[in-house]
């Protein structure tokens, strides 16, 4: 891809203004769309940038829009922050068939009047494109493709996108890459770029270290908006695999015993790499805040969750208690949102740990902070919980075995088991089952009961490790929240 033939539109409100009506439609139907359920009152543009010029058979956008939204779904609502995307537009006269999921619309006014215009992720040029200009380090307009020292990119690799539900979006090239590309992108060092980079550095090989990425540099901001990694050809996602072997009847101890010991070597890796701090009475006090100010916001939000809220609050009661009596926890930086799904492991039985974005909902301030390991171990715990729940028929026992397995697999690697630490380790699994309450009841209803019932445990929990029993399952097979 040249470096010269292309230039960068920062103010085309034409461009905005034809495409406006049909990205009110085709926007909150996205998977990635984070705005669900309030309406979009209009866009703005941050940037946009030419990748084929138009006119021809084929032209290309990249854009970052801000998405405006009223607050709720009253109109004259007052709005909220709005959220910046990342799109790559394509706009041909027609769309061939094998495009026709990429439909975005067709446009009536403005510079692209007449065209049909889609999501160009879907397409083999467009994607062609993006791979090239990582490969000889392109700069194209504010956007900046980067690539490691010492990464070789191979051209002609067979591009294809990635079709199942993710809150990004992921492109395959041949067997050898996947380039994911952030679409709710903020400005800032963005965690899913800097912790592969700091854990190459440290020779951790439980992540996939970075090859090339994509960046832009705009009004003075940095973002962060795609990352090439290798591609773990035959890997199995770890929510995927629980699931066949839960089907299957078998045991998967010896598997969660082993991405045990790979969750600490990223762990040790990152504390050995980047600085840790010591969480004391103040600190931890601020974190119990902000756990009891997530419940009583959920209450209000689930009527289900109410009659355990005293318990609940009683977990982290009993934090803030030993924090006023002078215990203390090393916080560091952790993977932020681990579950199976965040999971692969190769067909030799190699477990990587992948999606270090954290929780893309949360402020990139916050989830570049510092934090207990076992908040990550916590989110592993719940997430064998609710692959037990997607069998049917129930295997009594399967999650306790599989949370015995998991922590004794972390303690052979990092010395400390995180049951030794039940009261830190009920907070954290507490403050993760009323997110995924929240969640469920919002998303998938069908799933509230997982969470639920994992909140009747921990409400009543007086420092026995939780049984994990399934209820009935419910019917969607979808990894947790």
């Amino acid at each position: 891809m040249s470096k010269a033939v292309t230039r960068t539109l920062t103010t085309s409100p034409g461009l905005l203004a034809s495409l406006d009506p049909l990205l009110r439609e085709w926007l909150p139907r996205q998977r990635w769309f984070a705005g669900k359920g309030r309406p979009v009152t209009g866009f703005s543009l941050v940037a946009a940038t030419e990748l084929l010029p138009p006119g021809g058979k084929l032209g290309l956008y990249h854009l970052l829009v801000r998405a405006h939204q009223a607050l709720t779904p009253v109109p004259g609502a007052p709005e909220q922050p709005a959220d910046c995307y990342q799109l790559l537009i394509g706009d041909r006269e027609a769309l061939p068939p094998r495009l026709a999921p990429a439909l975005i619309g067709h446009v009536a006014k403005g510079p692209l009047a007449g065209r049909t215009v889609y999501d160009a992720l879907y397409d083999t040029r467009p994607t062609e494109l993006l791979l090239e200009a990582l490969r000889t380090g392109a700069r194209i307009g504010g956007l900046r493709f980067e690539r490691a020292a010492g990464q070789d990119i191979r051209s002609g690799l067979v591009p294809r996108l990635v079709t199942s539900e993710q809150s990004n979006s992921s492109v395959v090239y041949g067997d050898t890459f996947i380039l994911k590309l952030l679409r709710r992108v903020v400005p800032g060092v963005n965690p899913d770029l800097e912790l592969p980079l700091a854990l190459a550095r440290e020779g951790c090989d439980r992540v996939p270290a970075p090859t090339a990425w994509i960046g832009a540099e705009l009004a003075g901001d940095s973002y962060v908006l795609g990352v090439l990694q290798p591609f773990v050809q035959g890997a199995a996602d770890g929510w995927e695999l629980a699931l066949r072997e839960l089907a299957k009847g078998e045991d998967f101890a010896a598997a969660a015993r082993a991405l045990g010991r790979a969750t600490a070597e990223v762990h040790t890796a990152l504390a050995r790499t980047l600085p840790t701090v010591t969480l004391g009475h103040t600190q931890v006090r601020q974190l119990v805040d902000g756990m009891v100010g997530r419940l009583e916001a959920a209450a209000q939000a689930v009527p289900a969750l109410r009659p355990y809220a005293p318990g609940l609050r009683s977990a982290f009661a009993a934090l803030a208690d030993l924090a006023a009596e002078g215990c203390t926890w090393t916080a560091q930086r952790i993977h932020g949102d681990l579950h199976l799904g965040q999971c692969l492991r190769s067909p030799a039985g190699q477990w990587w740990l992948i999606d270090f974005e954290g929780e893309p909902s949360k402020p990139l301030a916050e989830r570049r902070m510092p934090q207990p390991p076992v908040r990550d171990v916590a989110g592993m715990l719940r997430s064998f919980d609710y692959a037990a729940h997607s069998a049917d028929p129930p295997i009594p026992g399967w999650a306790d075995t599989c949370r015995a397995a998991y922590c004794s697999g972390y303690a052979q690697v990092s010395g400390v088991d995180p049951r030794t630490d039940p009261v830190l380790l009920r907070a954290y699994e507490t403050d993760k089952a009323i997110y995924e309450v929240v969640y469920e009841a919002r998303h998938r209803p069908d799933w509230l009961p997982v969470p639920l019932s994992a909140i009747s445990r921990l409400a009543a929990d007086t420092g026995t490790p939780p049984s994990s029993t399934p209820l009935s399952p419910p019917s969607p097979r979808r990894p947790s929240p």
